[in-house]
């Protein structure tokens, strides 16, 4: 089950909020929330790192997604019997599926329904999107899952933004979008792919779409900024969808030959250990990955070292 710790943040955050909507603060009121900044050691047993390849035959991506959970106790490790769930994927582009430039919508509705399995109460499917949204969720095939699922696809709005305390080495106040933080259990589904200015959008990356403000400002110092942005949300998990892998011209791409098929999905409570084995992916060493680097720096986690699994 998730930590008591976690728990209780996520609580804290709950009522800051409920406080904030019952009273006339104004605009410009601020929502303080601080996450874990403690690198989690590999020796502790509640550490884990899953990566899990689907054989061509046979492959299925709702199966290789449950056996990736299963191998560390299953969904009900972090989601409890009536939690509200936010899963984050990534689903900023009008791209087609098949485009890799989003989340795979069949990663995503078999994260939806094993949370469903293991009791959510709700689960809501949030990004706050860079083209339109509407046409993003048709066309990614977010808003499909949604439906076949039952979860909630939120649509961003300012109404939902709130400013609040980051306290990171560059940012610290920023709006972000309610729905990420008030939730009580947190999973980040991010596609694996390049990037033109940070190498790579990973989990980290992910994070710029659970705010909002003058998000083109955030590519300034980028390396820190999703850093400090990792610190302030701070999943109960991370999967990364590396079933099909833009290896070229991201975020956005565009065309079939930037996408090679993976079939892969990397599970972890440890972001940085999560994403040294998606750089991996791309023949990258995390040491080249610049918000790699810091984020094991600064003590959000540490690269994969000792523990892991591998599944095929």
């Amino acid at each position: 089950m998730r930590s008591e710790n976690t728990m209780t943040r996520r609580e804290s955050i709950k009522k800051l909020l409920r406080l904030w909507s019952g009273l006339s603060l104004g605009a410009s009121a601020i929502v303080a929330w601080q996450g874990i900044k403690t690198a989690r050691a590999f020796a502790d047993p509640g550490s884990f790192l899953v990566d899990g390849v689907g054989r061509t035959e046979g492959y299925s991506v709702k199966a290789l997604a449950r056996k990736t959970f299963d191998a560390v106790g299953g969904m009900e490790k972090f989601v409890s019997k009536g939690d509200v769930v936010a899963i984050k994927p990534n689903i900023s582009w009008a791209r087609a599926p098949q485009l890799a430039a989003t989340t795979n919508p069949e990663v995503l509705a078999a994260v939806v329904e094993l949370c469903q399995e293991a009791g959510a109460k709700k689960v809501r499917i949030v990004d706050h999107t860079i083209h339109e949204a509407k046409r993003c969720f048709a066309i990614t095939g977010a808003g499909m899952a949604a439906k076949n699922t039952g979860a909630d696809l939120v649509h961003p709005r300012s109404s939902l933004m709130r400013d609040m305390k980051m306290g990171g080495n560059r940012l610290d106040v920023w709006p972000v979008f309610t729905p990420v933080v008030e939730a009580d259990a947190l999973i980040n589904l991010p596609v694996a792919k390049s990037h033109g200015l940070s190498r790579l959008t990973l989990g980290m990356k992910n994070w710029i779409g659970a705010v909002g403000g003058r998000r083109n400002a955030l590519h300034q110092d980028i390396h820190q900024t999703i850093v400090d942005l990792a610190h302030f949300f701070k999943p109960d998990v991370t999967l990364i969808d590396a079933t099909r892998v833009m290896v070229r011209n991201g975020p956005s791409g565009g065309s079939p030959s930037d996408v090679i098929v993976m079939n892969r999905l990397i599970l972890s409570n440890d972001p940085v250990a999560a994403y040294d084995r998606a750089a991996r992916l791309f023949d990258l060493d995390p040491e080249n990955v610049g918000f790699i680097k810091i984020g094991r720096e600064q003590e959000l986690g540490i690269y994969d070292t000792a523990i892991s699994k591998q599944l095929e």
